[in-house]
Order: C-alpha cells, then structure tokens, then sequence
C-alpha cells in the first residue's frame, strides 16, 4: 500500500492553489473538470500530492494552536524546511501563526516547529531537525 494523497475543502481553490504552490512547492498536476465550471485540482511535490476541492462554505471551527482536538478530524497537515525562520520570512503576513515557533530540543537536537494557518483555516506544522528514532528499526540500525 502506497500513500496517495490528502482531500482538502477550499473556500477559494486559487487562493489555496497559490499558497501551497508558492510556500510549500507543490505544483498543478492535472484539473478534472466535473461540469458546470466545478473542478479538482492535483497538486504535486514529489510523491505527496494534495487534492483541492471548491467549497460553498467556509470552516465549521476555527483551528487553533497545532490543529483540532475531536476525533475523526484532521490535526494538521506537516512538512520539513531547513529553516523554519527562513520559511516564517518568506511567509510574511501570507498566513496567521497559531503557535509556536517552538523548540523541541529536550526530544531531538535541533528539533524546531511553528503552525500556521491556510487560507481555509487548515492548520500546517513547519518543522526543522525532527529526525526519526532509530532504535525503533527492525533491524536496529
């Protein structure tokens, strides 16, 4: 079984399209068109791919901290960057941060996160230096 790809409701698919594609690096991996000018949009970085479709409403809740709390709701979508200070630069105003940056290093060396908000109020974790523990390898390598 392979990953495939996350669904997200979007309020404005552009204005998501845009965030993704200009802070994350993702880019348009194909449109289906479902009719009456109704879409999805793939986007694509690597083998992760995101699935945008249009929204008539906007979030139920507003997210907080690192994301929802209720089962059966997603917590928050993450990614790796060099520098989450670097990326909270680039960033600017483009999205609230809703916690953080916070810095882990009682756990890993170097470890350093920040959430920040999307355009439809997905909670988006930005982690630096989160490496994994090896001593649970099978082969303990």
């Amino acid at each position: 079984m392979d990953w495939s790809h996350v669904g997200l409701n979007c309020a404005d698919q552009k204005a998501t399209e845009e965030f993704y594609t200009r802070y994350f690096g993702f880019a348009r991996a194909r449109v289906v068109s479902l009719g009456d000018a109704t879409q999805i949009v793939f986007l694509r970085r690597g083998d992760a791919y995101l699935e945008l479709f249009a929204s008539g409403s906007g979030p139920a809740r507003t997210a907080q901290g690192d994301g929802p709390q209720e089962p059966g709701r997603m917590r928050h979508l993450a990614f790796q960057t060099d520098s989450v200070d670097a990326f909270l630069a680039e960033l600017g105003d483009a999205a609230e941060v809703t916690l953080g940056p916070l810095d882990f290093d009682d756990f890993v060396c170097g470890w350093r996160t920040v959430w920040v908000r999307d355009p439809d109020g997905v909670i988006v974790e930005v982690s630096q230096g989160f490496e994994d523990d090896r001593s649970h390898d099978k082969d303990g390598a």
